[in-house]
């Protein structure tokens, strides 16, 4: 994990609408099981695509990305009333325990450190719940990050099983895998 980070430069490519071929936003939304009254962290928000998606629905989600130039683009395109932007390592999330019902990741899992799966297990409530959608090392490699640094479900599975979550849902899929977990 933790390869590269998304390069800024080509930020405006994020927020393109065929992203929602990979994962749309009723599937996230679904995996996530929201509810208005939830407290959620999107790591490696990026410009917000995703995070958008999940403040439409839930009380709180907290945009957090490695660089402060993505939290900025997201602030120029307009951040939703119900997020707060936040520049940090994925490893050391500034945020207290328990902080969050729903943790998600949507196609950063591979730009992630090791650390990250133990903070996200400090940072999601007992009961809560974790998304990840990620490009898989099974796929063609057209599309996101080269191969070499992409991840399979299984693979990212034993990652967050050891971090303490509880496997509820493991599938690969042409490009991408998901996988959804409780702590």
């Amino acid at each position: 994990m933790g390869f590269h980070t998304y390069d800024v430069a080509r930020a405006d490519e994020l927020e393109d609408s065929s992203r929602y071929e990979y994962c749309s936003a009723e599937e996230l939304l679904g995996a996530a099981a929201l509810s208005a009254q939830d407290r959620v962290l999107d790591v490696g928000s990026g410009t917000g695509f995703y995070t958008d998606v999940l403040a439409g629905v839930a009380d709180r989600v907290y945009a957090v990305d490695l660089q402060p130039a993505m939290a900025a683009y997201y602030r120029d395109k307009g951040v939703p009333a119900e997020v707060a932007t936040v520049a940090a390592d994925a490893g050391t999330l500034p945020l207290r325990d328990d902080a969050v019902d729903v943790a998600v990741s949507t196609m950063t899992y591979h730009e992630l450190p090791p650390a990250a799966m133990p903070e996200l297990a400090r940072v999601v409530r007992p009961g809560g719940r974790l998304v990840v959608v990620d490009w898989t090392s099974a796929g063609t490699g057209g599309e996101g990050p080269p191969l070499e640094e992409r991840f399979d479900a299984r693979t990212a599975a034993g990652a967050l099983d050891e971090a303490g979550f509880t496997m509820r849902r493991v599938e690969s899929r042409r490009e991408t895998f998901l996988v959804s977990a409780t702590r």
